[in-house]
């Protein structure tokens, strides 16, 4: 949701209370609360009730059997089938390739220049390559070079081919002798697949094992009996690539940025990290609380996805307004984060506040809430912590002068996430 919706719906809640209705394109009306009192309601809404918006503008990218699409009862069996792949004791395996990843770019694997002193860094860049290196180690468990290129092409390409325009406006998605932007973006989803459905054919035939993501997958059965058809596992897959990367690099570079724009608050972390010693267990990071409260600050400020939507089976009511199948109605998770009852100041960045006091899943929720919360949210909040310390420790950086003073970029849509609308960039400086 870029700044300026944000700025809309503050101004709604003010002139007509809450919840207000908001006209979404595509969606039409959509009823919003922004309160805890509000987000528990619908969080806590009968399942049967609840489904993904209909139409929605990121089915292009994830497919209609992606998790996070499904409803009613499939949505419960792809869950069921999905869960234990995200497990906290799997999701700790992947300590080492996330902290390898994030020295393997600091030491200029990608780009052949290691961050040394002089050198000026794009943060959204840098981020985007290191966590997509990272899920596709966790996913596929690809760590040679050759074949980690040819994802990373094509991932980026298909990424970046579905624009604002294209999610926005699905006028657009048309036909046009090759040449419109939905048939170039539909050429890079099929290329994409391509190399998905290959993989599950390689390991399908060779009966290999392992520990990533696709070979759980592969022997998971659901409660019939039944193995995922290849079909659905492409889709899920492709969802865990574009969700399980994009939304991690925003945060890293919100939470890069907040950082450098707070000279105490980087000293407070390097002091902590300083304090777990100089080659700390990945593992271990994520008991450190300050960085954890680092962490959740950033997120409670720059959420990936800012809006929650929900659209009904059956009656409902929100927060005293009825509601009939077919409506939709939704969570601003902008202003539950904001809601100076709940976060006072709540504008500063200040991670001490999670240091103070635990907040509920109804005052604070970066990740969705209820049943349909992101089943990918601990291997998220793993990969930021763990990828943030070990770039603190690794290298000194400033803002570029134009970062370092003024207004907080604007938030813009990237895919289905939402970040800064122009690359943040630091320079590198002596320690």
């Amino acid at each position: 949701m870029p700044d300026m919706l944000e700025r809309y719906v503050s101004w709604r809640r003010g002139r007509d209370g809450d919840p207000f209705r908001v006209r979404l394109p595509t969606l039409g009306s959509v009823l919003f609360t922004g309160t805890p009192e509000g987000a528990r309601e619908m969080f806590r809404a009968p399942m049967d009730l609840l489904e993904p918006p209909l139409p929605n503008p990121i089915e292009p990218m994830v497919g209609a059997a992606s998790l996070i699409l499904a409803r009613g009862e499939r949505h419960r069996r792809e869950r069921a089938l999905l869960a234990p792949a995200f497990h906290r004791n799997r999701i700790n395996a992947y300590a080492n390739a996330i902290r390898d990843a994030t020295l393997a770019e600091l030491n200029g694997d990608r780009t052949g220049t290691p961050w040394r002193p002089g050198i000026r860094v794009d943060a959204r860049a840098a981020a985007r390559a290191l966590t997509l290196r990272v899920i596709l180690a966790a996913v596929f468990g690809i760590d040679e070079p050759a074949r980690r290129a040819e994802y990373t092409a094509a991932t980026t390409a298909f990424l970046e081919s579905f624009g604002s325009a294209l999610f926005l406006a699905p006028a657009l998605r048309r036909t046009m002798f090759g040449l419109s932007g939905w048939e170039r973006f539909a050429a890079a989803r099929d290329r994409l697949d391509e190399l998905i459905d290959a993989e599950v054919s390689r390991r399908r035939a060779s009966g290999d094992g392992g520990t990533d993501l696709l070979a759980l997958l592969l022997d998971a059965r659901y409660e019939d009996g039944n193995a995922i058809t290849d079909t659905d596992l492409r889709e899920q897959l492709r969802t865990l690539l574009v969700a399980g990367h994009e939304t991690t690099a925003t945060a890293l570079v919100w939470a890069l940025y907040r950082l450098h724009r707070e000279p105490a608050t980087l000293s407070r972390l390097r002091d902590e990290l300083s304090g777990a010693g100089t080659d700390p267990d990945p593992a271990e990071l994520m008991k450190l609380p300050y960085l954890d409260a680092v962490c959740q600050e950033t997120l409670r400020l720059h959420p990936p996805v800012p809006i929650v939507l929900r659209r009904l089976t059956g009656d409902f009511t929100l927060r005293g307004t009825p509601l009939v199948a077919g409506d939709t109605m939704g969570v601003s998770v902008h202003l539950l984060h904001t809601d100076p009852a709940v976060w006072p100041e709540p504008q500063r960045f200040r991670p001490e506040r999670f240091l103070d006091r635990r907040y509920s899943p109804f005052e604070y929720a970066p990740f969705g809430g209820g049943h349909r919360r992101c089943i990918g949210a601990t291997l998220a909040d793993y990969e930021l912590r763990i990828v943030l310390a070990t770039v603190v420790t690794g290298v000194r950086m400033r803002l570029a002068p134009r970062f370092a003073r003024g207004a907080t970029p604007l938030s813009v849509p990237h895919t289905i996430t939402v970040g800064p609308r122009r690359a943040i960039t630091f320079d590198i400086v002596e320690s």
